[in-house]
């Protein structure tokens, strides 16, 4: 651990005895969480990710190596790079776990798939460290999402297209863009970072990203099939609820960064006030069970969870020395497991009470 939280209440600060007069004065955590433990990563983080049943954590670098870490014990399992990442030396820009069936082999249990800044995809096993395919765009991939049958995968970049890949054979089985007629926003018009499908809705996924809007898309379709405005989503920012139909937005931005939206009817419910501090320009959120949501960003360098029912900030880690471009959790509905990127480090943080 390179340094250790100071922890402060609302009231006043109290801090730990075994930080050294040496060390800067945060970062601090504040309300309902406790540090569980720090990850040292080799470079800086960009993309962090859990597996299904949260035993693994898989952090994405800026220099394009993955790290996979023990979540219980906070080992450093394995590092995954070949020679297209040496090469290249460019960030990995989004992990996902590939969906297991308790049909299939156990070693089709420990592949995941990543998107890197080189416009590579590429298709890992894991526990052996091979790579087992690779796809070139010739672009900047910044994002990829599973649809949940884990039978087809989407890449989004910095162009408007959208890939659509086969699981089981790599092979690209169509591109979605806008059309020619400008009269109609039925695609994006800019980079696109964020891509989720619907985890109860057949061939729908949403993407996001610079141009101010969320489309919906049916992977069968060519165009997007409706579209909301307003987020201005610069990362892994995208998020659906799949208990009451809501969607999560956070923005890069400096009011209404964080809101929430109706799936069905694509109007937005409610924005989340700001604190008294102000608002944090966010890079990514997401819901962290039924009743509350997890974001980080910049400016104010800052991760917090959200209660979903008051709008409050429960508790949150702040003072950064830099923004948070990442975070997840382990899917525990009760005490989740929480991952925070910042620099070079992956802070594992749980609440004190359930959530």
């Amino acid at each position: 651990m390179a340094f250790m939280f100071s922890q402060r209440s609302e009231s006043n600060l109290s801090v730990a005895t075994n930080v050294s007069q040496n060390s800067k004065t945060g970062p601090y955590l504040e309300g309902n969480l406790k540090l569980i433990d720090t990850l040292d990563c080799t470079n800086d983080v960009m993309c962090c990710k859990f597996n299904a049943d949260g035993s693994v954590l898989a952090v994405g670098q800026i220099d394009g190596v993955i790290k996979i870490f023990n979540a219980h014990n906070s080992q450093l399992l394995y590092s995954l790079q070949d020679d297209d990442t040496l090469k290249h030396h460019l960030p990995v820009t989004q992990i996902r776990f590939r969906i297991f069936s308790s049909l299939e082999k156990e070693e089709y249990s420990h592949i995941l798939v990543a998107s890197y800044a080189s416009g590579h995809v590429k298709i890992w096993h894991y526990t052996s460290g091979k790579c087992l395919h690779t796809i070139n765009e010739v672009r900047t991939t910044l994002n990829v999402a599973l649809n949940p049958e884990g039978t087809k995968f989407i890449t989004t970049g910095d162009t408007t297209e959208i890939n659509i890949y086969d699981e089981e054979t790599k092979k690209k089985l169509n591109t979605l863009e806008p059309s020619d007629n400008r009269n109609k926003m039925d695609g994006h018009h800019f980079r696109v970072f964020a891509a989720i499908y619907h985890p109860e809705i057949p061939h729908v996924f949403l993407t996001g990203g610079w141009d101010n809007t969320v489309h919906y898309w049916d992977d069968r379709q060519p165009h997007s099939i409706r579209y909301l405005h307003g987020p201005h989503i610069c990362g892994d920012a995208l998020d659906i609820d799949p208990y009451n139909n809501h969607i999560l937005t956070g923005s890069w931005r400096k009011k209404d960064v964080l809101q929430i939206w109706d799936f069905s009817s694509a109007e937005k419910i409610k924005d989340v006030p700001p604190d008294p501090m102000g608002h944090t320009q966010l890079y990514c959120c997401q819901w962290l069970g039924r009743d509350s949501i997890l974001c980080g960003g910049s400016d104010l360098n800052l991760a917090k969870v959200v209660d979903r029912g008051t709008l409050s900030t429960i508790g949150q880690v702040t003072d950064l020395s830099q923004g948070v471009y990442c975070c997840d959790h382990d899917n525990n509905s009760s005490r989740p497991l929480m991952a925070i990127g910042s620099l070079k480090q992956i802070f594992l943080i749980k609440p004190e009470k359930r959530v």
